[in-house]
């Protein structure tokens, strides 16, 4: 490779990193506000099996982006990518304390109480957003490489489905025990809000599944990366 393919080749991992990091960081702010995915009103252990948080809208995009990552630059640019998430949300949860201290003048468009209404709970979700997403995304990465190496680079579709089915369950599952747990989310939601949400992440999965060849295309195209060949920043 050429130090101007590998300049552009640590470019666009800065690029998808960033990508990575403002999708996770968003999902964990606007998390409070929920909406009906799908127009049917179908119940399932007495919750509307449709209803899930905004916050889970950018959320898939990690998981695309992780599994690119994986691909094109290894296991562990994508854990790279992982623990740099992890220090953006909690380095953002700090920026909303802090803002929720001070406070508001007379004259300010938002004032205290209804800033804290909307980040108040902020700290919550972001703890439990960080737990489910440490799990779900090493989880994520690890099943990723196993099928990889199992199919010798082979069946992309399979190692990226497979991948992101666990973990997003891993991760659906994790986040709501942890707002039950906390209280800010009533018990009797859980089963339908998992299922539901489970249901919106296969699917976006399922369709993220073009976009991931095409990237790993143009990738390969562009590097002129043989099968099962990786990209090397160091």
């Amino acid at each position: 490779m050429t130090s101007k393919d590998k300049l552009a080749a640590q470019n666009t991992y800065l690029f998808l990193a960033a990508l990575f990091i403002t999708s996770l960081v968003v999902s964990n702010l606007i998390f409070q506000k929920f909406f009906y995915w799908y127009p049917l009103e179908v119940e399932i252990f007495g919750t509307k099996l449709f209803e899930i948080s905004v916050g889970i809208l950018p959320y898939p995009v990690t998981f695309l982006i992780t599994d690119l990552i994986s691909e094109i630059y290894g296991k562990k640019r994508a854990n790279h990518v992982v623990i740099a998430g992890i220090f953006a949300s909690f380095f953002s949860l700090l920026i909303v304390y802090v803002s929720n201290a001070v406070p508001a003048t007379d004259w300010s468009p938002v004032q205290n109480d209804l800033f804290s209404k909307v980040f108040g709970s902020t700290a919550i979700a972001v703890f439990a957003s960080m737990l489910a997403y440490l799990f779900a995304q090493f989880i994520d990465i690890q099943i990723y490489h196993f099928w990889k190496r199992l199919t010798k680079g082979k069946h992309l579709w399979l190692r990226n489905n497979f991948s992101t089915f666990t973990s997003q369950f891993v991760d659906t599952s994790t986040v709501l025990i942890l707002l039950c747990s906390f209280g800010k989310i009533s018990l009797d939601l859980f089963f339908g809000l998992l299922v539901s949400g489970f249901i919106f992440k296969i699917i976006i999965a399922v369709l993220d599944t073009p976009f991931l060849y095409l990237g790993v295309y143009l990738f390969k195209r562009k590097f002129q990366l043989k099968e099962n060949e990786e990209i090397s920043l160091l």
